[in-house]
């Protein structure tokens, strides 16, 4: 772990799954701090807000002491500046993934020449985990047990069968 080094692991989380935590416990074990930041995106039509997808990722890296959680609506490569933060962690599922995340790492690099990004591949129980994946399954009735932990799994299921 390299010395006082901060890594923010940026998502929208909606909601964190299995996969996500993965990526994030792994940071965790790399950087001096982890800050997961619920990233706004306009593209995406959200069933979580963002405060209660803030809630959820806080029940669930509640044991990892060297991570926080927080909501950002603006330039991720502000974000990091105005944090200190000198690393980004993405997860990577697919091939299909690095394209978008590798021309988001370059924008960010340049808008930003003091982060990094760096790439997580996903463990292969996760490779096909998404958290509009889990949403349908809920959706549907299935169980989702084996996607999301337990602390969270009934505040999904209540809002996604509404």
């Amino acid at each position: 772990m390299k010395d006082k080094v901060i890594a923010i692991c940026p998502g929208s989380f909606d909601p964190v799954t299995y996969g996500h935590l993965d990526i994030i416990t792994r940071a965790s074990k790399m950087f001096y701090k982890v800050i997961v930041v619920v990233a706004g995106n306009v593209t995406k039509n959200c069933s979580f807000t963002p405060e209660e997808r803030v809630e959820m990722i806080e029940k669930c890296v509640s044991e990892l002491s060297n991570v926080s959680v927080e909501h950002y609506e603006g330039l991720l490569a502000d974000y990091a500046a105005s944090v200190g933060a000198t690393a980004i962690i993405k997860g990577l599922r697919a091939m299909s993934d690095f394209e978008y995340e590798f021309q988001m790492a370059l924008t960010n690099k340049k808008l930003n020449p003091n982060v990094e990004t760096l790439f997580l591949t996903t463990a292969a129980e996760n490779m096909y985990l998404s958290s509009s994946m889990v949403k349908q399954i809920a959706f549907m009735g299935g169980d989702i047990s084996s996607f999301v932990p337990e602390v969270i799994r009934q505040d999904i299921i209540n809002r996604i069968r509404k």
